[in-house]
């Protein structure tokens, strides 16, 4: 099946897109040009569209630069009748294949779609036929085998983010020993902490490394849609099927298939896919022939499967089926070493998405963020971190940009200083009442940077009272003002001023 990659900033039209073609196509979509190159590191794609008005960069512009890097690519633009001149004069020098005028039309964009991959695979053929003619197969091997390097290294169990002495070092010991043995897994573990991760890197360090490693969600796609997806149906099969579909199974045949969220599926669906991996083949919907597969199934899921098996909701057969290894994914509050180490790599990640200059986190912000339990896990710390960042001024992103959920749900770290001392485990009702007075007191101070006189405010103190207990429990100097970027006070003292309690709060801190 070709790929597709749909390049556009506005997420509706990416979906509108890819709602159009994906029956006919293996659809990659990217919000912005940056995300686009990526996927053209790590994937061949036969067919981009792009939209013309990009941020930062031309649909033009960057279709340039696929035909220097990429010129195998068939290349179409998306533009309105405005760009039209721009788009003509760069056809040429982009070797752009068609242009499309906005508003598309489904079957239009349908049929370019199909015409240019048509005319990627007799490029392709001819491309291939060349290379034998010249002796040139192993150009053509070493090529693929170099895709296949690049993807082995950036799914390596090693670049799996974590701290030394992490408990997924044990996990990721186990699942590399077993991706040597054509073994069904089963991961377990909440959303975020990494379930898809663990099963790419099982797959590059598996004999099936060379085959496709393809992704459903089974929670995303109703119960009678999952069927078709992964097994297929056959033109008439039902009201909409206008063509033959090729399901996720045979797309992935010598390589594996990972079920996300394996246990929201229907005991009726479950008995389907039993009988699939029992057989080793499977039936599209409205086909009366059998197909054989040969795939490796990783599942995923969120829930206790056991628990659902005693229940009933979940087929102990299939159970037994995918379950030939459980590796269970620590939650990211059962691993706090590893928030640090995740968190710098995110915060790396996200300024160059948004196109800023690298930052780093300060000594309360390092803390803060050990001393949440992220529910969310990965997801939720992204996120934060996107939003801090975002927030942030200058290179250094502080406490006080992260969300008031983040800052009031410490459990410990908001008490501790930059030695990383946390609430105490035992001692007498005073020392832990006092503990716990120490940690509301820093996490006020750094939701208002540092400002006693709003700090006291809310917590119905005077700002002799509050800076009497700051004084008791040593937190007075724990934080310099100026580590807030508190604007130089006038004069001949210098030094860092305090903000005016009078002034009302911008729009960020608004948020805060």
């Amino acid at each position: 099946m070709p790929t597709v990659l749909l390049v556009d900033d506005e997420p509706r039209s990416l979906d509108a897109m890819r709602r159009t073609l994906d029956e006919d196509f293996a659809i990659l979509t990217a919000g912005d040009t940056d995300a686009a190159r990526g996927l053209l590191e790590l994937q061949e794609v036969d067919v981009i569209l792009c939209d013309q008005r990009m941020p930062g960069q031309t649909g033009v512009e960057f279709l340039r630069e696929v035909r220097e890097r990429w010129p195998d690519t068939v290349r179409i633009v998306i533009s309105g009748y405005t760009d039209s001149e721009d788009i003509i004069a760069g056809i040429n020098e982009a070797g752009i294949w068609q242009y499309i005028l906005k508003p598309w039309v489904p079957d239009h964009l349908l049929q370019t779609v199909r015409g240019a991959a048509e005319a990627r695979h007799l490029q392709h053929g001819l491309a291939r036929l060349d290379l034998e003619l010249r002796g040139g197969t192993r150009a053509l091997r070493a090529k693929s085998q170099g895709r296949l390097e690049q993807a082995r290294r950036s799914f390596d169990f090693e670049r799996i983010v974590r701290a030394e002495g992490s408990p997924l070092d044990a996990l990721c010991a186990t699942a590399g020993r077993i991706a040597r043995h054509d073994l069904s897994v089963l991961v377990l573990g909440e959303s975020g902490t990494g379930k898809e991760l663990i099963a790419r890197a099982i797959h590059y360090a598996s004999p099936r490394q060379t085959g496709p490693f393809v992704v459903e969600n089974c929670a995303a796609i109703p119960d009678t849609l999952l069927e078709s997806e992964l097994f297929g149906h056959k033109r008439g099969a039902f009201t909409g099927a206008v063509d033959d579909h090729v399901g996720l199974f045979q797309r992935a045949h010598g390589g594996t298939v990972f079920l996300d969220e394996i246990g929201e599926t229907s005991p009726a669906f479950q008995v389907r896919l039993l009988r699939v991996l029992q057989e080793g083949e499977l039936r599209p919907v409205g086909s009366t022939r059998a197909v054989p597969v040969d795939v490796r199934v990783i599942a995923a899921t969120h829930r206790d499967l056991e628990a659902d098996v005693r229940t009933g909701r979940f087929r102990e057969d299939l159970y037994y089926r995918i379950a030939g290894v459980t590796l269970a994914m620590p939650p990211l509050r059962e691993r706090p070493g590893d928030i640090l180490p995740i968190a710098e790599r995110l915060l790396a990640d996200v300024a160059a998405e948004l196109a800023l200059p690298p930052a780093r986190f300060d000594a309360d912000t390092r803390a803060v963020l050990v001393g949440y339990p992220w529910p969310g896990n990965v997801r939720e710390l992204r996120n934060e971190i996107a939003r801090a960042l975002a927030l942030s001024d200058g290179t250094v992103v502080h406490a006080h940009a992260f969300s008031r959920k983040l800052l009031a749900g410490q459990t410990g770290a908001a008490s501790r200083g930059t030695d990383g001392t946390a609430l105490p485990a035992s001692g007498t009702l005073a020392e832990r009442l006092e503990a716990i007075e120490a940690m509301v007191l820093r996490e006020t101070l750094l939701r208002h940077r540092w400002n006693k006189t709003r700090a006291a405010q809310e917590l119905g103190l005077s700002r002799v009272g509050l800076r009497a207990k700051l004084q008791r429990l040593g937190l007075e100097d724990t934080h310099p003002r100026s580590a807030f970027g508190a604007p130089p006070r006038g004069g001949a003292a210098g030094g860092p001023a305090e903000p005016d309690p009078r002034r009302p709060l911008d729009p960020a801190e608004e948020l805060l």
